[in-house]
This record gives structure tokens, C-alpha cells and sequence, in this order.
């Protein structure tokens, strides 16, 4: 069913293109309409930023062009229309149409928004898209997202992240203890469990306040954004792996009169859209983080470093006692995290014989 509506969605992008090109004939056809549509994004991202920022403008540019114009979208950098963390209630009381940010900035309002960004330790970008568009994954987070008047939409991964950038050395557990660090999601309560004091900051303040001692450490993105953003003139040590976010999903969010309105034609051009930019992000972060972590190996003031096994045992002890706990008083909650982690448990096997053996053999 899922292949066949995805097959719809590509005949109906390619009904509009055709339609581009003859108008006369195709104006006023079955399933569309000549009405135009202008709507405004807004994001968590500083505008235009490598990646995460990029890839909002360049959705907004494919759509307007798939669909001869008739939905232009004006994208809005954080805090240009509304701060950088207010994207989910601007669109929920319909201020703007559309946001695209990531989930877990929600988990105030939602709790269990966490799954359908990354869970530390859990599903890689690869499992996270099978889990969603295969696994049931998407249609919990509509219904999530419903009372909200929202309709979600996976727009964007950034892969398996860095761990952060401390300014003193992380060797044991102990270190952890009194460590005041940028952290946003699940991941922070994980690192409070640890000892440390959480900090969800945007962008925008991330790089002065490291640099200012206002914090000890923080995680941003991967090396292709964390050296954009200046992190590696601020602090020493570059921990890995990101054990916070193996597999960052982002999201669109589009107000749930907003979508209605479209025709289906134009729907079925926003969520192919929504995949392309998920690959097209994926090919970004592979090509520029790999650019941008030589560049900091081959830096003699950096320190690229492994996480000890003994702090990721811990963290990830953590991570499974905060789960249980929520799952027992939360049934929103455990209704996805059930799901969510018996698609992982079903993924792993398949990830250990093909993903992780085939890169252990770039070492024989």
C-alpha cells in the first residue's frame, strides 16, 4: 500500500511538471487547481547555515518550482519572525504555516516528540527512515501531533553526530559530575542522570557562551557544522562517537487547515519533497563532514577523541532507566516507545551483518 501511494504521490509531481509546459491543456484537470498559495516557514536554524539551514530554503525552492508557482513558500531564519525554539506553537495556532525544526525541542510540550528526532543509543538515519515510513513510526507521530493541529512530516537527517566539545578531558564517569553543557533533548536528561547540568541553547548563542565559560561543553551537529559555527576556536577536546544522536531526524511541520487547503497535487508534491531533501541532506553531511574531521585530525590544537566505555555504559544504563520509568507512567509514551524499540530490536541484527561488518573491514 505504502509503495503504491508513494508511486501516486511520483505520477502526480509528474502530472505538474507536464502541466508546466501546457498549460492551455492542463489548466483546470482532474485533482487540481489554478489557485496559488503563499505561505511562510519558519526554523530553529541561523539563516542559510551549512545543512540543517540550507536544506529549508532549497525545499522551498523545489516545491515553488515542481509546482509552476503555485505554492511559494517565504522561509524565515530563527528568530527573524519568531524565536528559534517557538516554530511548534507559531504553527499550532496558525501564525505561519509551516516549521521545520527538530522534534525533541518540543519535549515540554510532548514528551515523547524525542522518538521521532533521536533516542541516544537507538536508530541510526537508516532505521529511523525504515521505522517511520515502513514501521508504523509516522503515523504515531500524526497522531501525536494531532491535538496540535499539526501534521508532521520527516524533512532531513544529519546522520550519526559527534559527541561535543569539551574544555577538559572526559576520562571517567567523575568527569561528568558538575559539567554544565549544551544538550538539548533526551540526551539531557540522560547527561543530568550523569551528574551534569543540562543547557538547551540555539546557535546563535552556542559558540560565546563556550567561549565564555557560561558553559563546559556542548554538542551541536557534526564537523561539517560544529566548524561553521566557530566550536573547534573555543574549546580543546572533540568527543565521539554521538551516542546523543546517532541518526538525527528533522521535521516539517505544516498547521492542519493549512494542509487541508492544498489540492492533492500540491500535498503530493511537499511530502516527495520532504524525501528528496532527507537524501539530498544525508549526501551534504557525508561530503562535508568528512572534509571538515581531516581537517580537525590534522589540527595540532585539536583533540579528537573517543568517549570511554565506561562513560558510554553509563550514559546508555541511564538512557534505559529514564525509558522505563516515563513507559510507566506515560501510555502516550510507551505506545511509541514500544514501537520504536521493537523495530530496533527487529534492525539490529540486520545492522551488525551488513553497516557495522562491512566498515570493520576498512580496517583488516
Amino acid at each position: 500500500m505504502k509503495r503504491r501511494q508513494f508511486v501516486g504521490g511520483l505520477a502526480a509531481a509528474a502530472g505538474v511538471t507536464a502541466c508546466s509546459s501546457e498549460s492551455v491543456e492542463c489548466e483546470g484537470g482532474p485533482g487540481q487547481s489554478a489557485k496559488t498559495f503563499e505561505w511562510s516557514c519558519v526554523t530553529s536554524w541561523p539563516p542559510k547555515c551549512p545543512g540543517l539551514g540550507i536544506a529549508v530554503y532549497n525545499f522551498a525552492e523545489r516545491v515553488e518550482a515542481a509546482s509552476s508557482g503555485r505554492l511559494k513558500i517565504k522561509v524565515y531564519g530563527g528568530g527573524e519572525l519568531v524565536p528559534a525554539f517557538e516554530c511548534f506553537d507559531a504553527v499550532s495556532r496558525g501564525a505561519v504555516e509551516m516549521g521545520n525544526d527538530a522534534s525533541y525541542y518540543h519535549k515540554g510540550k510532548v514528551a515523547a516528540a524525542q522518538f521521532f528526532t533521536a533516542m541516544p543509543f537507538g536508530m541510526n538515519h537508516l532505521e529511523l527512515s525504515g521505522w517511520l515510513h515502513y514501521g508504523g513510526g509516522l503515523e504515531l507521530w500524526r497522531e501525536l501531533y494531532a491535538p496540535f493541529n499539526i501534521v508532521p512530516f520527516p524533512c532531513g537527517n544529519t546522520g550519526v553526530q559527534m559527541g561535543g566539545w569539551f574544555n577538559r578531558e572526559i576520562n571517567t564517569v567523575d568527569d561528568l559530575k558538575g559539567l554544565k553543557m549544551r544538550i538539548p533533548g533526551f540526551g539531557g536528561e540522560v547527561i543530568k542522570r550523569a551528574g551534569a547540568t543540562p543547557i538547551t541553547l540555539p546557535a546563535s548563542e552556542i559558540f560565546t557562551s563556550l567561549q565564555t565559560g557560561a558553559i563546559d561543553a556542548t554538542e551541536w551537529v557534526g564537523a561539517y557544522n560544529d566548524v561553521a559555527l566557530g566550536l573547534h576556536k573555543a574549546a580543546k577536546y572533540y568527543y565521539y562517537p554521538g551516542w546523543q544522536e546517532p541518526g538525527a531526524g528533522l521535521e516539517l511541520m505544516i498547521n492542519t487547515e493549512a494542509w487541508a487547503s492544498l489540492p492533492p497535487d500540491l500535498q503530493a508534491i511537499v511530502e516527495i519533497t520532504c524525501q528528496s531533501i532527507t537524501t539530498d541532506m544525508m549526501a551534504e553531511y557525508t561530503h562535508g563532514n568528512a572534509i571538515a574531521l581531516q581537517r580537525l585530525i590534522d589540527d595540532p590544537e585539536i583533540e579528537v577523541r573517543a568517549y570511554p566505555d565506561e562513560v558510554l555504559r553509563l550514559l546508555k544504563s541511564h538512557t534505559q532507566d529514564i525509558v522505563s520509568e516515563l513507559s510507566a507512567v506515560d501510555p502516550v509514551w510507551k505506545k511509541i516507545a514500544d514501537s520504536y524499540y521493537t523495530f530496533l530490536e527487529k534492525s539490529t541484527p540486520n545492522q551488525r551483518a551488513t553497516e557495522w561488518a562491512n566498515l570493520k573491514t576498512r580496517d583488516l
